[in-house]
């Protein structure tokens, strides 16, 4: 059981992010978050570019828990990107969006979405949400890939995700 995942939030709502951060403390989950404000900075983390070179600061995540409805790129934008790229296609993606609409949720599974969850309005709920997620993703197996850069061949140094 891998319980070292690197966990990658995209979301754009300050206040959201940290209830996020807020239930994964509560839920007793001590792993490295970092949060991306929207969908274009998430791509720029995930390629290693802008800024996030650094593998050791800018670790490639395991688990992506994604908003849908954000500025310059949204979660669809998001999925649509990870699944073309082959380092990115099967890193494990889990919507979680305030939209419970049916054509969503539909939409997310079909671009290959793992999971998808509506963002409850009670940090007690999110912290039960996150710790039963988490509990799932640690002991699922998952690849080892080697972490570089999506557009650049020269590997930097591998993780498991």
């Amino acid at each position: 059981m891998n319980r070292n995942l690197q966990i990658l939030l995209i979301e754009d709502n300050d206040d959201d992010a940290a209830v996020f951060r807020y239930a994964l403390k509560r839920a007793g989950i001590p792993n490295p978050l970092f949060v991306a404000t929207d969908g274009q900075a998430a791509i720029q983390y995930l390629e290693g570019s802008h800024g996030y070179e650094d593998r050791l600061k800018y670790p490639f995540p395991s688990v992506i828990f994604t908003d849908i409805k954000m500025p310059r790129k949204t979660g669809f934008d998001v999925l649509e990107w990870l699944r073309a790229h082959p380092t990115c296609s099967v890193i494990p993606i889990i919507v979680l969006s305030g939209s419970s609409l049916s054509e969503d949720i539909k939409r997310a599974y079909e671009m290959g979405a793992n999971a998808y969850l509506v963002k409850p309005s009670d940090a007690e709920v999110m912290q039960k949400m996150l710790k039963i997620t988490y509990d799932f993703w640690a002991i699922c197996e998952k690849p080892t890939l080697v972490a570089k850069k999506v557009f650049d061949a020269t590997p930097t140094p591998g993780t498991e995700i």
